[in-house]
């Protein structure tokens, strides 16, 4: 069982990064793939495992709360990798540890892939198993203030195209990618569905 890597970004894609680790590539897939710009420093994310019968895929994390965020996410049913994969993407961990214990469904229900049935699932399964993450993190005022910063779709823009410029991203290019995203942005989206959004476009030209 893989419980950490640590090595170079050889390779970024819209949900998973190639992490080289003693020329050995890895793919792994990750919440904010673009968080993790290639730099020559190393890097080291904390792994899911997930074997099945027709696939071994790792997945994996900055910090060791996300990884445990992760592994409780996936004992809800109706939850998988790739919609658990999808909540750390939409909104911070704690403010997603924060709307479970607060039990507000119309904060979990702005994630992907979450509907009204399945938010009340994730609240009566993890409410009282979320301590240890919780314990680590303010909590209280955190989801207050997460709703807005999604629902700003300038702010969330101004993240996500400043993240773009640190993957080397003109101005003109990012203008454009804007430009031609602006009017079916609803506001609710987060920087990294942004992020993803404007490398679509970017790399269609």
């Amino acid at each position: 069982m893989i419980d950490y890597l640590r090595g170079k970004v050889a390779h970024l894609e819209s949900e998973y990064v190639v992490l080289d680790v003693r020329d050995v590539g890895y793919r792994v897939f990750t919440p904010n793939p673009y968080g993790l710009a290639r730099t020559e420093d190393p890097v080291q994310l904390y792994i899911y495992h997930h074997v099945r019968e027709d696939a071994i895929h790792l997945f994996g994390f900055t910090t060791r709360d996300e990884q445990a965020l992760f592994r409780r996410l996936l004992e809800v049913s109706g939850i998988g990798p790739k919609v658990a994969l999808g909540v750390l993407a939409g909104g911070r961990p704690e403010a997603v540890v924060a709307a479970i214990q607060q039990e507000n469904i119309t904060y979990l229900t702005k994630l992907p892939g979450i509907g009204r049935k399945t938010a009340q699932r994730m609240i009566l399964d993890l409410k009282d198993k979320l301590g240890a993450i919780d314990s680590r993190w303010a909590a209280a005022s955190l989801v207050e203030h997460e709703v807005p910063a999604i629902a700003d779709s300038s702010s969330a823009w101004a993240a996500a195209r400043e993240a773009l410029t640190g993957l080397g991203y003109r101005d003109a290019e990012l203008d454009k990618a804007w430009h031609a995203l602006k009017d079916n942005v609803t506001g609710e989206e987060s920087p990294d569905v942004l992020i993803k959004k404007a490398l679509q476009q970017l790399f269609q030209g």
